[in-house]
């Protein structure tokens, strides 16, 4: 198995948003921001090669919406879907399968594009597409505070390409590849945990954004159900301390992977580093 980091790119959120009701003079210890408040995040996916697999966890943002759509997110970088999976060494037509922790733009976007004739098409178009039941269920019905993170254009179409596939239980989804399911974020969100060579890496998707969202009560505005993510972080925080496993961010700008620690004060972040020297030191 390789694992590959793939730049989506960058976008600007409020730190007040990022980390709810902790306050600007601590968050700011933990995540630089501009004098606007605003905190410069990535969209990082994930791309895990097997023997016959190569699976691309999330897709970015995509391109298929105007400058209006993203008026207050700033977009930035040089990160690209299309032109980081090229960077390692691969095309679009070589991803197996596409399995989406859930529908929010910045997660999926990426998945569909405009053709030529500005018809949406599959950005990978030999990929099974993949995504809980559940989230399935509660993107296609949005509730009103949650609506504008599901462009339509970004979903539906999905289910036209007759390479959809729904996950209905947590559990191993391909040799080497599990999923978990967190609830608090958005309904029915995936958490892939990808077991490299005996160490498990846990993709942390919108659970635990940046290393700085690790302490429990650095819960982002943007979670629906904030007690369920407290409850839901502090079990994976658990399991993954006491089982050695390293997470990995999809958001933070400067750390891709950490280790975690213990004390009788609580989890906390032992090590930071990045997915290359994971896998170096786990190859």
């Amino acid at each position: 198995m390789n694992l590959h980091v793939i730049n989506c790119g960058n976008m600007m959120v409020d730190g007040g948003a990022l980390f709810g009701v902790i306050p600007k003079t601590m968050w700011q210890k933990k995540y630089k921001c501009d004098d606007n408040n605003m905190c410069n995040i990535v969209m990082r996916s994930l791309l895990v090669v097997s023997d016959d697999r190569k699976i691309l966890i999330d897709s970015g943002q995509g391109n298929k919406q105007d400058d209006q759509f993203f008026k207050y997110h700033y977009l930035n970088g040089d990160g690209e879907l299309i032109k980081s999976l090229a960077e390692a060494g691969f095309a679009p037509e070589e991803i197996t399968d596409v399995v989406h922790t859930h529908l929010h733009f910045d997660h999926c976007g990426g998945t569909l594009k405009h053709d030529e004739n500005k018809k949406i098409v599959p950005t990978f178009p030999n990929a099974n597409l993949w995504l809980s039941k559940k989230h399935w269920d509660w993107a296609i019905n949005p509730n009103k505070r949650e609506a504008p993170a599901f462009p339509p254009e970004n979903i539906l179409p999905m289910e036209e390409t007759g390479k959809l596939h729904f996950i209905h239980e947590e559990g191993e989804l391909f040799p080497g590849f599990y999923v978990l399911f967190a609830n608090g974020h958005t309904r029915g969100q995936i958490i892939p945990v990808i077991d490299f060579n005996g160490t498990k890496l846990v993709f942390c998707a919108d659970l635990i954004p940046t290393m700085a969202n690790v302490p429990l009560s650095y819960i982002s505005a943007f979670d629906l159900f904030q007690l369920d993510v407290l409850n839901e972080k502090e079990q994976l925080l658990k399991t993954a301390v006491d089982n050695n496993m390293t997470l990995f961010f999809e958001h933070d700008i400067d750390v891709e992977c950490c280790s975690l620690g213990k004390t009788s004060k609580g989890v906390y972040v032992k090590e930071s580093f990045s997915l290359n020297d994971f896998v170096e030191l786990n190859d």
